[in-house]
């Protein structure tokens, strides 16, 4: 008999892994074809297909193209992520290769 195993946490409770039902909102901010912005989107990419699957909108700004819009969105450095919904907003700087940060930032367990 197979039993599944639930994976614990660092403080002890199972953490079990929750499709995504509703719909994550991002903006990537990016510099061009920078490298580490080339890295971000493919890591982002990978990341939506694997946890989010149709479940995303995902809008891709080019500060170089449009530098006062991500200075009106407080955006200082390249690549950037930004969940804008579903609340809370978060935010995360680097070109998204730390999956596990970026699955908290989009609030996936």
């Amino acid at each position: 008999m197979r039993r599944n195993k639930a994976k614990r946490s660092a403080s002890g409770p199972p953490v079990t892994t929750h499709p995504v039902t509703t719909t994550v909102v991002m903006r990537l901010y990016i510099a061009n074809n920078a490298p580490n912005s080339v890295r971000a989107i493919a890591n982002l990419a990978a990341i939506c297909k694997e946890y989010l699957k149709d479940k995303f909108k995902l809008e891709i700004i080019d500060v170089l193209e449009t530098p006062l819009r991500a200075l009106a969105d407080g955006i200082l450095v390249t690549p950037s992520l930004t969940k804008v919904s579903p609340s809370p907003v978060a935010k995360i700087v680097g070109n998204l290769s730390d999956k596990s940060s970026v699955l908290h930032a989009l609030g996936i367990t």
